[in-house]
């Protein structure tokens, strides 16, 4: 896993009480012979996050994807912050936890097959 730290100037002294501050931008591997791959970017707005899904070679059109408790080896399947479904291979969201929650526990980004098949990961990044 890879994880990199970006920088996101906003100017000003204000810290990250208001946003702005670091992002961290997270691997999505690709799962179960998906092909697919990709990154979930999350930024800091004070006592919330951005999450920002990019998908390659997406199987669906629509894919459910969530934040779950645990690690891409061993997921919780019941999601602890429900995002919107990656749309042609891309998902916008702001959930309502601080950047610094998700990636101090153990937290994984999870993208589903199709709400059909919605048992099926096609791809993941653990959190940490």
């Amino acid at each position: 896993m890879l994880v990199l730290g970006l920088s996101a100037g906003c100017g000003g002294d204000d810290g990250d009480e208001a946003g702005g501050g670091d992002a961290v931008t997270v691997e999505l591997a690709a799962q179960n012979d998906s092909g697919e791959s990709g990154t979930a970017t999350l930024t800091p707005e004070g006592d919330q996050t951005r999450v920002v899904l990019e998908l390659s070679n997406p199987t669906d059109p629509s894919q459910p994807a969530h934040i779950h408790p645990g690690t891409c080896a061993n997921l919780d399947p019941a999601p602890a912050y429900p995002l919107p479904n990656v749309e042609e291979g891309r998902s916008e969201a702001t959930v309502d936890v601080a950047l610094e929650e998700l990636t101090g526990g153990e937290f994984a980004v999870n993208v589903h097959k199709s709400n059909e098949e919605a048992s099926v990961y096609v791809a993941c990044g653990d959190l940490d």
